[in-house]
């Protein structure tokens, strides 16, 4: 055996520092967790302080013995590469680890050894923990806002032939593949808006009419997100290409709309949408407050999609369009068969990105007095029957939101490696 250093870990006693780390990074976390689970100090001897600090400093020596570079140990060598590349890197770890580990027990605590969701009212909630009877009680309501309870049937089957519809292209033979964009550009919208304006609505085939202001809950949610989802990203890629034509009067109103919506706050625009826009309309035309929300956002996320695809245009060498040209393409022709399928390609994160937040940026429409998730949860915490379980519902609505935002991320990667190609 050659002579140990442990101020430099070296390969050839590989086993010593490595059991030795080990021993003392076990002891360190062993230490944190019986402290935060059993609250049982086994370091009481010391003072305060140094009680704190020492599985830090136990940890930190454990993990500088272990940080041996190309040890040929696949695991040790990738823990070295990501969390252990230092001593500053190796003392966040530990913090962040540490934290977590003291973390778990307050928080299962209040979600769920201490929670409570039997019961059908105030009192049931009698503990420190959630009152998930409180989700309970209203759930209904966060998900179908004030709609009549007789009538939700009407949304869920509207939901599950919209769910439906949408997996055409998964069972599409090879010869109906190439009509794919066709139907989900325009056919799947208008089906999508049929089914929406007959059924839930209703007012035809014998169904109770149900006006747009009591819509809301996570319904409403899936109902503006999807149509502003359908709507943005055409609008922004013909933006996009206007911003980069060589006519001048198009590239110029191209710059000015985005730059225009860009440069406002959603939350105006949303406003405006709703009291200013109406005063412009003649007096014998109607336009639903929904639709104008609709058309408002899907004007305003276009601008941000613009942008993003014109990104992607810009990525693209000079040699494609001049490929192109050299076949005989012309400007149309070249940019849906050449230029575009690349530009997206290489965007996809950015336009999920910006998908993303045009799902969060939803709830801001409680300022035009449509309630969705997070305005039914404002509306529930005020009701006086159950004042004081604001904390329940935003935990709700955050857990719902993350679901809705990590499969459409989940997602956006899976399309990142069916269409990557090595340039």
């Amino acid at each position: 055996m050659s002579k140990i250093n442990f101020f430099k870990p070296d390969k050839q006693n590989l086993n010593t520092y490595l059991y030795s780390g080990l021993f003392l990074l076990s002891i360190s976390i062993l230490d944190v967790f019986i402290n935060s689970f059993f609250k049982i100090n086994i370091t009481f001897f010391l003072p305060n302080f140094a009680s704190f600090l020492f599985p830090l400093i136990l940890g930190v020596i454990g993990l500088h013995l272990i940080r041996i570079e190309f040890s040929g140990i696949k695991n040790l060598d990738l823990l070295n590469k990501n969390i252990n590349t230092s001593t500053f890197n190796a003392v966040l770890t530990l913090i962040i680890f540490f934290i977590i580990i003291k973390s778990i027990p307050p928080v299962m605590s209040w979600f769920i050894l201490d929670a409570n969701i039997a019961g059908d009212s105030k009192e049931a909630c009698s503990g420190s923990g959630a009152c998930w009877t409180y989700i309970k009680i209203w759930f209904r309501r966060f998900m179908y806002g004030m709609y009549p309870n007789p009538e939700q049937w009407r949304i869920n089957v509207a939901f599950i032939f919209l769910v439906a519809l949408a997996f055409v292209g998964y069972f599409a033979g090879e010869k109906l593949k190439k009509y794919l964009t066709l139907y989900y550009v325009i056919i799947y919208p208008i089906i999508a808006y049929i089914l929406i304006y007959y059924l839930i609505s209703g007012g035809s085939f014998g169904l109770e009419w149900v006006e747009t202001g009591a819509w809301g809950g996570l319904s409403l949610t899936f109902i503006v997100s999807f149509f502003c989802l359908i709507f943005c990203f055409p609008v922004g890629m013909i933006l996009a290409l206007g911003r980069r034509s060589d006519l001048p009067t198009i590239r110029y109103i191209s710059i000015g709309f985005i730059e225009f919506w860009r440069g406002v706050p959603l939350i105006t625009v949303l406003f405006m949408s709703s009291v200013m826009f109406p005063m412009f309309l003649p007096e014998d035309f109607f336009m639903d407050k929904l639709v104008r929300v609709i058309i408002a956002i899907s004007l305003f996320e276009a601008a941000y999609v613009a942008e993003v695809i014109r990104g992607g245009l810009q990525a693209l060498p000079r040699g494609q369009y001049d490929a192109a040209k050299s076949l005989g393409m012309g400007y149309w022709k070249m940019h849906i068969f050449v230029i575009l399928p690349q530009a997206l390609k290489l965007v996809i994160p950015g336009i999920a990105n910006t998908f993303l937040a045009l799902v969060k940026d939803t709830p801001l429409i409680f300022v035009v007095g449509l309630l969705e998730l997070a305005g039914m949860l404002g509306l529930a915490k005020t009701n006086p029957d159950w004042l004081g379980f604001a904390m329940e519902g935003y935990v709700f609505a955050a857990i719902i939101f993350w679901i809705i935002c990590y499969s459409m991320s989940k997602y956006s990667y899976n399309l990142e490696l069916k269409y990557k190609t090595e340039r």
